[in-house]
């Protein structure tokens, strides 16, 4: 029966062994001890190392998903600094922001163009200032009659009490003034509060010297009152010759006498128009008695109201200072009642009928809304 055991079966355990050795009273070796602790520690030593990796993968991991999620907001944070219009990098937007300050750079004018421009301007103005003259010094008022019972023309005569000197003064002395310390506060104004001050620039260069930005508005402003002005005393001018209305004190100055040594004070003369006539009035000049047959319109009213309007919406326009409000509205008032008194005075200084009156302020005020209307 000890035959048919298996081999193996005396062997089946290692304690069995050491079972053996200890009856045999044996030691047992060294090696096979070391072999014990080795195995143990082998046992053990590959549980230490992988648990060793894994957390060294976990950790790789981690680090790997923080610099991912810190590469997703630094390009958040780029996106959201570039503008929506730069396709580049940096370069593209250091291109864009130029191209814009080079648009906003106005085109540059030099000592040619300038000149060029200035001789346009008093050409176009000097046209309308030798119409004038022509009509002055060359031709004369169209001859209108008149009836001896017309009382309208039997008014005293009187000194203006608008004088030419005083009307020159205020109508052109005070725009002028007025215009210039507007654009110059305009500028010192602009300089002090705005940040772009690199891109005000005029444009116009004077031989290589560029001129205030307040300068060429100044010109501009100035210049187109003064073409309006002529255009307007033109205007004013030719409906005087083409009417000829004898002025209200016409009876006062010319004294007329009929061709048969009859006046107006005899009784024949009642109720008639008369045409063929002469003036036997003494100290009168020949400009007075021009002057008598140029009542319509009326020059002073178109003038005063022309330049007064002007400034009044030059002021509405320009003068935009939110601390100056009040004082603006006071100005344009100031203003407006200078021309309305020019215009009542040359009726009750008996220089004008109402309706002259009424046609040349009519005239000045329409001029004046048209060369401004590129100011709206």
């Amino acid at each position: 029966m000890s035959s048919l055991r298996p081999s193996s079966v005396c062997d089946t355990t290692p304690l069995q062994r050491f079972e053996s050795q200890s009856s045999s009273s044996e030691e047992p070796s060294s090696p096979t001890a070391a072999s014990i602790i080795a195995a143990v520690t082998a046992a053990a030593t590959p549980t230490s190392n992988s648990q060793q990796h894994q957390h060294q993968h976990q950790h790789q991991q981690q680090e790997q998903h923080h610099n991912n999620n810190n590469n997703i907001s630094n390009n958040v944070k780029v996106d959201l600094q570039l503008p929506p219009f730069v396709g580049g990098g940096a370069g593209g937007g250091r291109g864009a922001r130029g191209q814009i300050e080079a648009d906003s750079k106005p085109q540059e004018r030099g000592t040619a163009y300038i000149f060029g421009r200035i001789a346009v301007d008093f050409s176009l103005l000097g046209c309308a200032g030798l119409t004038m003259a022509v009509l002055s010094s060359c031709c004369e008022p169209h001859t209108r009659g008149f009836f001896c019972n017309d009382l309208s023309l039997r008014h005293p005569y009187k000194e203006s009490t608008i004088q030419n000197w005083m009307l020159y003064l205020m109508c052109v002395v005070l725009p002028i003034s007025t215009i210039l310390l507007v654009e110059f506060y305009r500028a010192q104004d602009w300089t002090r509060f705005s940040h772009h001050n690199q891109l005000y620039s005029s444009g116009y260069f004077l031989c290589h010297m560029e001129l205030p930005h307040w300068v060429v508005d100044s010109y501009r402003m100035i210049s187109t009152f003064f073409f309006g002005l002529g255009i307007e005393q033109l205007t004013t001018d030719i409906a005087k010759y083409t009417i000829g209305r004898l002025r209200p004190h016409f009876f006062t100055l010319c004294q007329p006498v009929l061709p048969d040594g009859t006046t107006c004070n005899d009784y024949v003369n009642e109720g008639r128009y008369i045409e063929d006539y002469v003036c036997t009035a003494k100290d009168i000049s020949a400009k007075q008695l021009k002057n008598m047959h140029l009542s319509f319109p009326s020059g002073h009213s178109s003038f005063a109201f022309f330049s007064m309007i002007y400034i009044v919406i030059y002021l509405q326009r320009r003068m935009k200072c939110s601390r100056f409000r009040m004082l603006r509205h006071l100005l344009q008032f100031l203003l407006v009642m200078f021309a309305w008194y020019t215009a009542l005075t040359r009726v009750s200084d008996f220089k004008h009928h109402w309706s002259d009156v009424l046609a040349g302020s009519s005239i000045g005020i329409v001029y004046a809304f048209l060369v401004t209307s590129t100011f709206w």
